[in-house]
């Protein structure tokens, strides 16, 4: 055990060494002329001060190596995935030496010791999963063959006394075709001269567009709901139907719809700062700048919602202070981020802060990858865990925020103060920019935002919901890999504003963005919040 883990036995050490060395010192003055004492005693210290010297750049240098390693071990561990973590230095070295290791051979070393059994009991299999009632039914009669119909027994002819029924999810491929719209035309044979009239046109999404409304919409859908890049649907679409149509065009309609949806993201802005408690985040986005440097530009979406409620994003090529600030603008209620200080001073002056309790756990949680034994990291990560099991028994009990909050009083708060004087611990002992330490520091500089959540009943514990909104931008990114212009920035905010509140508040965006989308130019926009897909739920539950 080093004497930074005991520094009462390093201090013990120390006085003994210095009680010595006086004693040695005493002796020399008494045995040695003054002259010849004072040069022996000035080559003593020099030599005491170089070993000093020496001492504190080793101490240095190993402090230095173990911080390098926990940093080396980390880009190991996420250049060979999860299953690494199970691995040891040495046999995480190994695999740098083996050349093209696979994800899978990394698993299967991870693996090698014996598995231990569960001790949790199996649960019983919930049994056939029933298919949702909402879905039409397409019933289908099997009739018995002609030998079936004859009884074995008389010869006579059979009588069918009712059917067994079972039951299968089946779909209808897409099948295209050629819309046709006939617009009736009428006149008066006697007064010609009040001329012909036609049949009004039904409002379109683009006006004049060779596809229908249900088509631009499978467009946007397909891109930001499943992910597909217009050049992989515009190969689909000649593939299906034989139809040829350029990614332009198909980009063409995508921020039509966009541009039409930036009035409705702006009435769902003032939706989320009318109410008193957002949770907010940040992801970068790649955007082309067309300045012939050849290279994107990293720009950022911002990420504003309410659990269970509306999310906007906000498009914005920085991740400075500017963006939160502009659009949070005077906000006084609950603001939940991370430690990202462009959060700090912005909104109204009576503006609460929270912090989040997964990022918390994160640091610590990567201090046990580094060293899976540490007793220390691994306690506190225990002890967070719990804060988490006390608000995941609340979710399934089904308990309203009343209960909830009446529960966090109860069994959540007292567990905060036990969790800060670990962490305070674990500081003192822990390697000076370690990973231990650094997870330290992060929790008890934002320990008075991570407590709110006793203090607010619809605070959540963590901004995890604002994290998940971000995922499809994430799994995005990998497919569509950029946004073609600062411009088309603001557009696609506004579509994935739209279709990640309908996500989350279960609205099936297809159904919502053809009953809105179609004369939304023309919309006055003092009607939009009643258009909002949180006003849409309400007026169509």
């Amino acid at each position: 055990m080093s004497e930074a883990a005991h520094p009462s036995s390093g201090s013990r050490a120390a006085t003994s060494s210095t009680s010595s060395e006086l004693e040695l010192i005493e002796q020399l003055k008494q045995q040695l002329a003054r002259p010849l004492f004072a040069a022996v005693s000035y080559q003593f210290s020099h030599f005491q001060n170089t070993v000093l010297s020496y001492q504190n750049k080793l101490q240095y240098a190993e402090l230095k190596i173990r911080v390098l390693e926990e940093r080396l071990r980390l880009v190991r561990i996420a250049k060979y995935g999860p299953g690494s973590e199970k691995l040891s230095d040495a046999q995480l070295e190994l695999l740098e030496l083996e050349p093209a290791v696979s994800n899978a051979e990394v698993q299967a070393e991870s693996e090698r010791p014996a598995v231990q059994l569960s001790t949790k009991t199996k649960r019983a299999h919930p049994g056939r999963q029933e298919l949702p009632a909402n879905l039409p039914r397409v019933e289908r009669i099997l009739k018995c063959a002609p030998e079936q119909c004859v009884c074995k027994g008389c010869g006579k002819e059979t009588v069918v006394i009712g059917h067994e029924e079972s039951s299968q999810l089946d779909v209808e491929p897409a099948k295209y075709f050629v819309l046709v719209n006939k617009r009736e035309k009428r006149a008066c044979k006697s007064c010609e001269e009040q001329g012909v009239v036609s049949a009004p046109l039904p409002p379109r999404i683009i006006e004049k567009c060779l596809a229908s409304d249900q088509i631009v919409i499978d467009t946007v859908v397909s891109k930001y709901c499943d992910h597909q890049p217009l050049y992989r649907q515009s190969a689909m679409l000649e593939r299906d139907s034989g139809v040829e149509l350029s990614r332009a065009t198909l980009d063409g309609w995508v921020l039509k719809v966009g541009e039409l949806l930036i009035p409705m993201a702006s009435a769902m802005r003032q939706e989320l700062l009318r109410g008193t408690y957002i949770q907010a985040d940040e992801t970068p986005v790649d955007v082309q700048m067309h300045e012939g440097r050849g290279k994107n530009h990293q720009a950022y979406l911002w990420q504003y919602s309410r659990p269970g409620g509306t999310v906007v994003f906000d498009f914005r090529l920085g991740r400075g202070r500017d963006g939160p600030k502009q659009f949070l603008g005077q906000f006084e209620g609950l603001l939940q981020t991370d430690g990202y200080a462009a959060y700090d001073q912005i909104g109204g002056p009576k503006i609460i802060h929270a912090g989040c309790w997964s990022h918390a756990e994160r640091y610590f949680s990567e201090a046990v990858q580094l060293n899976p034994q540490d007793p220390v990291a691994t306690a506190i990560v225990a002890r967070i865990d719990e804060l988490f099991a006390i608000d995941a028994e609340a979710r399934r009990q089904a308990l309203s925020l009343e209960a909830r909050h009446a529960l966090r009083q109860q069994q959540s708060r007292p567990l905060l103060g036990g969790i800060r004087q670990q962490i305070e611990g674990a500081r003192a002992t822990a390697l000076p920019g370690g990973a231990l330490a650094k997870a330290c520091n992060y929790v008890l500089t934002l320990w008075p935002k991570l407590t709110r959540f006793p203090e607010y009943p619809e605070l959540e514990l963590s901004n995890n919901l604002a994290e998940n909104s971000m995922r499809p931008v994430a799994i995005g990114r990998k497919n569509w890999i950029h946004v073609g212009s600062p411009q088309a920035g603001p557009k696609i905010a506004a579509i994935l504003s739209v279709v990640e509140s309908c996500r989350r508040m279960k609205l099936p965006v297809r159904d919502y963005l053809a009953a809105v989308l179609p004369g939304l130019a023309d919309c006055p926009i003092q009607r939009l919040p009643d258009l909002t897909p949180a006003a849409w739920v309400t007026q169509h539950p």
